[in-house]
């Protein structure tokens, strides 16, 4: 309650009677009056003052309502007033939200673009559009067939816009399914509350096949004579407003071709096929912003020959070659010509005929030619040199539209009807030694041949028939003159072969023709006498290999080496002349054995494998040889370890305890024997009180003071070493330690 003034009052709709406030009265005021938008169920008690409500408010129908209330005296005059009475009507969430249609249609394409929206449904709700009452979300209840787990189609819960979801846009197929039912559902309250009032509505979706597709493959014939750009062929998005684009599968200097603002795709010029005959390059379609709106269409364009090459002759002159003794009918070559036109085509077939022949000599047609094969054959009697060495003939190989003229040469060679004949049948003999080199020239021969010169025919090939069963001997021949040179091919060998009786044959490379047969002319005979020769001593190999382990004894047997004479002598008595080798000696025995006569320990330098090789030489009377021995020493784990004294050890003085200095351990053995090093104090002198040790690699290790008490002075600190080799070496190394003032640079003053 309170005095009559200006008042808002906030009211829920619904709810029935009440009261919202009680005026109260200033004299001379005895009454109030109300009046206004009182919709006949608000209003002032003219009494009481009392302002009420008899019945229930709507948002819906009205949201405010406005009153002017007045005090009165007792003769009715106004006191105080009219003061302003606004009610404000609350609104409750008392509607459902409403579609605007009982069903929906749409159509969507096949492989349409997921996310972008084909349809969309709308609903209302006539509660306050400022409050969650009237704030809808959509959502999808069913589907309608449903044959994937994940849906097909999705809905923007805010704008009911309704879209192919990747799975869709993928499987969606109307030669599979053309229609589906969702069953689409709207909520108020934003769809948060458990509370909130829901609708649903029928969206009845038909597939239809999708407008992006690829053309199927285009012809276009070269060299058009069209104006260009030409249409080849057309597409179409399934979206609106789209941009299109072509991009090429190769990187070519140009692509000859272009698309329109609506999809129709030309070519800009004439194409050459037998530049390029086919083309395959993408047409795509982009938004506004430049995304891909679909996949890109792959366009297969085949450029189709016409017949525009003229034959090609594939040499300007082609030579062939007839033996005089051609059979008529024999093939005796072919004309190469080639069509730049499409393979497999009548644009490439090509025929061939003889047009002239020069000369006509003995007839006009001595020769034919296959027209579709370009073989040329004889037509008569086989082919005289005397009548003519050469023919020329001009062959038209042709097209269904051009001509070109083939030079051709038929050159008439010599047969072979002559067999090589040696000037004569035997060539004596020859004494050789059998020391004589390889490769000596022992005779030369010569026999000659009735053919045509300088061709196989009349070239002549000298062999060994007979008397030479290991190739000892090589003939060559002067191809200019036919002239042969015996040479020694294989060393000679008096006690294997003293005496050779050669017989030599002279053959063409040639095949003789038939009816000629080589014969006796054609033969020849040499002796060849081998004399003795007093040969050195041979060892049995040229190196003798060993391996002994270095500490082995004196006089150990190491090696035995043997050596024969090819002639059969004794080598009894022959002695080894032992040249020194890293100051290691060894002697030969009669039996021929290696002993070991000084040092039995040999230090290998350079590792496994350093090799001590001996020259010895057998002397049989006037004749030497040669072998090299080579002895591998074995190293073997006799060197005890040592600290290495590169750098002085020390510690900057004063001492704090737990400085490190690196020592390193080093061994003279093979570096296989110390590849793990052990390091330790030795316990003496109270030296673990003072020092500890500590592994750093294989081959170092941290030596440490263990506190601060030290005076500046040298201190021997003993220090055990292992090399773990195979057996074992150990050694007590008294290691310098100097504890010193140090510069600025940490080295002792």
């Amino acid at each position: 309650s309170g005095p009559l003034k200006d008042m808002d009052f906030f009211v829920q709709e619904g709810g029935g009677p009440r009261i919202l406030h009680q005026f109260t009265l200033e004299p001379p005021a005895v009454s109030f009056r109300a009046s206004g938008e009182k919709a006949g169920i608000i209003d002032v008690d003219p009494k009481t003052g009392i302002l009420y409500i008899n019945g229930s408010l709507d948002w819906e129908t009205k949201q405010v309502h406005k009153l002017q209330v007045e005090s009165l005296d007792e003769s009715g005059s106004r006191v105080k007033g009219p003061y302003a009475v606004t009610i404000h009507v609350e609104d409750i969430n008392d509607n459902p939200p409403e579609f605007n249609q009982t069903e929906y249609t749409g159509v969507v394409r096949q492989n349409s673009r997921p996310g972008k929206p084909f349809m969309y449904v709308y609903a209302t709700d006539r509660d306050d559009p400022n409050t969650p009452h009237a704030q809808l979300s959509y959502s999808i209840l069913h589907h309608f067939p449903k044959y994937f787990e994940e849906m097909l189609f999705q809905i923007d819960n805010a704008t009911g816009a309704i879209s192919p979801t990747k799975t869709g846009s993928y499987y969606l197929d109307p030669l599979k399914q053309d229609t589906f039912t969702l069953v689409v559902s709207v909520k108020d309250m934003g769809g948060t509350t458990t509370n909130a009032f829901a609708s649903s509505v029928d969206v009845v979706i038909t597939v239809m096949e999708s407008l992006w597709k690829a053309p199927p493959t285009i012809h276009i014939k070269e060299n058009s004579t069209q104006v260009h750009p030409v249409n080849i062929t057309k597409v179409q998005s399934n979206e609106p407003d789209v941009i299109y684009d072509l991009f090429e599968k190769e990187k070519l200097p140009r692509l000859p071709f272009s698309v329109s603002k609506d999809g129709t795709i030309y070519v800009t010029e004439p194409l050459d096929r037998e530049e390029k005959d086919t083309y395959t390059f993408f047409v795509v379609s982009k938004d506004s912003t430049g995304e891909l709106v679909e996949k890109p269409l792959q366009i297969q364009v085949i450029v189709e020959d016409i017949n525009d090459n003229p034959p090609v002759c594939q040499q300007d002159l082609t030579v062939i070659e007839v033996q005089e003794n051609e059979k008529a009918g024999s093939n005796i070559g072919t004309v190469l010509a080639t069509d730049m036109d499409e393979k497999g085509t009548l644009n490439s077939r090509l025929r061939f005929h003889i047009q002239t022949q020069e000369p006509e000599y003995p007839s006009k047609a001595l020769f034919y030619i296959q027209q579709d094969t370009g073989t040329l054959q004889l037509t008569g009697p086989s082919l005289s040199k005397r009548d003519s060495a050469k023919y020329s003939l001009k062959v038209v190989v042709s097209d269904p539209q051009f001509k070109t003229i083939c030079d051709v040469e038929v050159h008439v060679i010599d047969i072979n009807d002559q067999i090589p004949i040696f000037e004569k049948s035997d060539y004596d003999s020859v004494t050789l030694a059998e020391n004589t080199p390889v490769g000596t020239v022992i005779l030369e021969i010569q026999a000659t041949d009735g053919d045509e010169p300088a061709t196989g025919s009349s070239l002549i090939i000298y062999q060994m028939k007979e008397g030479d069963p290991n190739n000892t001997f090589i003939i060559e021949t002067d191809s200019e003159t036919n002239r042969g040179f015996v040479k020694i091919n294989k060393a000679l060998d008096f006690e294997a072969m003293p005496v050779y009786n050669l017989v030599i044959n002279a053959t063409n490379p040639e095949p003789l023709v038939q009816g000629v047969q080589y014969n006796s002319s054609s033969l020849a005979t040499f002796n060849v006498f081998v004399t003795n020769v007093d040969e050195p001593p041979v060892f049995q190999k040229p190196v003798y290999k060993t391996e002994v382990s270095e500490d082995i004894p004196v006089n150990t047997l190491v090696m035995t080496v043997e050596a024969y004479d090819p002639e059969g002598d004794s080598v009894r008595g022959s002695t080894i002349v032992l040249k020194e080798v890293q100051g290691k000696y060894a002697q030969y025995s009669a039996s021929g054995k290696i002993l070991f006569l000084q040092n039995s320990h040999l230090l290998v330098e350079g590792g496994w494998g350093a090799a001590t090789h001996l020259q010895q030489t057998a002397d049989n009377a006037a004749q030497k040889s040669k072998a090299f021995l080579v002895l591998q020493l074995r190293d073997v784990n006799d060197n005890r370890p040592q600290i290495a004294t590169d750098n002085p050890t020390f510690f900057c003085y004063p001492v704090s305890g737990g400085e490190k200095t690196l020592i390193q351990a080093i061994d003279a053995d093979e570096l296989l024997f110390y590849s793990k090093f052990t390091f330790s104090i030795a316990n003496e002198m109270n030296a673990r009180n003072y020092w500890e040790i500590s592994k750093y690699n294989a081959t170092h290790a941290y030596l440490s003071p263990k506190h601060g008490n030290f005076e500046e002075k040298v201190y021997d600190v003993p220090i055990i070493l292992n090399d773990n080799g195979k057996p074992p070496l150990e050694n007590k190394v008294n290691l310098k330690v100097s504890v010193c003032k140090c510069s600025s640079e940490n080295s002792c003053f």
